[in-house]
């Protein structure tokens, strides 16, 4: 079934065009029909407000409209979105009650020294038997800490099991962010109660040291942090104006769901 947005079918030259950057996509061909949906709707709205290299003056003549979009398509969405949906730029007081409300985001130099056992997830493994088995093990060393290194020796599906589990010392954004929470948010000598899943299969941890960060000065991230509010409100602005030009245009062929369109768009303003 054809895709015509406004009067106009998008083209399957267009579609080759656009299948292959969303090939990560868990649904790529629905995915780059979603955005080139949003591209037609954008530019016609470009169209229409003379936005970008179509003036005003052109405003009669569809053909030469074509021609010019079609040159610059990037760059007449982009002024597009600026004339039309422009965010305000976070200011002082916005930057400073985020910086206190996550303190741990600008935190330098903490270091936990961890250990884990890793049962590892593999594609032919019974995820149920061994989720149950790793409590197990958990159980017993609850019981019994004293015994980590050993059982890490005898059990761990990673190579820190030659050293009884020791991953050594660790910074943010040396492991998975999962992993991360997890270990920075135990006190020294502590063995997590319940087991860990990350993607790389299920973790029994445990932090045998800490050493405590320091927070940057707020005079010395603030540009950063206003960069990144005004970012997100940026961000937010595009999805709400996008998400309005979609509910007005004329869309057959295809019925867009909210969540598809903002990653979408999310995409773009990255």
């Amino acid at each position: 079934m054809p895709v015509i947005v406004n009067g106009v079918e998008l083209s399957d030259a267009d579609l080759e065009r656009e299948l292959p950057l969303h090939a990560d996509a868990g649904n790529p061909m629905r995915h780059a029909i979603t955005a080139l949906v949003l591209r037609r709707v954008l530019l016609d709205e470009a169209l229409r407000l003379g936005v970008g290299s179509v003036g005003n003056e052109d405003a009669d003549n569809n053909g030469a409209n074509d021609s010019a979009i079609g040159d610059n398509e990037d760059a007449i969405i982009t002024a597009l979105l600026a004339r039309q949906a422009a965010a305000p730029l976070a200011d002082d007081a916005a930057c400073r009650r985020f910086y206190h409300a996550h303190p741990q985001r600008f935190m330098v130099g903490a270091l936990v020294e961890a250990d884990h056992i890793l049962f590892q997830v593999t594609p032919d493994v019974n995820l149920d038997m061994l989720r149950a088995h790793a409590n197990v093990v958990l159980q017993d060393l609850l019981a019994d800490p004293s015994s980590f290194a050993q059982v890490a020796r005898e059990q761990s599906n990673c190579p820190s099991a030659a050293v009884g589990g020791s991953l050594g010392q660790l910074g943010r954004g040396d492991t998975v962010p999962e992993f991360e929470r997890a270990v920075f948010a135990l006190p020294s000598g502590g063995l997590l109660p319940q087991l860990l899943q990350t993607r790389h299969g299920l973790h029994i941890v445990r932090v045998t040291r800490r050493i405590e960060g320091r927070m940057l000065p707020y005079e010395h991230v603030a540009q950063q942090i206003a960069a990144s509010l005004s970012a997100m409100s940026q961000d937010t602005a595009w999805r709400q104006y996008t998400k309005l030009l979609v509910d007005q245009a004329d869309v057959q062929g295809i019925d867009l769901q909210g969540s598809e369109a903002d990653r979408v768009v999310g995409g773009r303003a990255a």
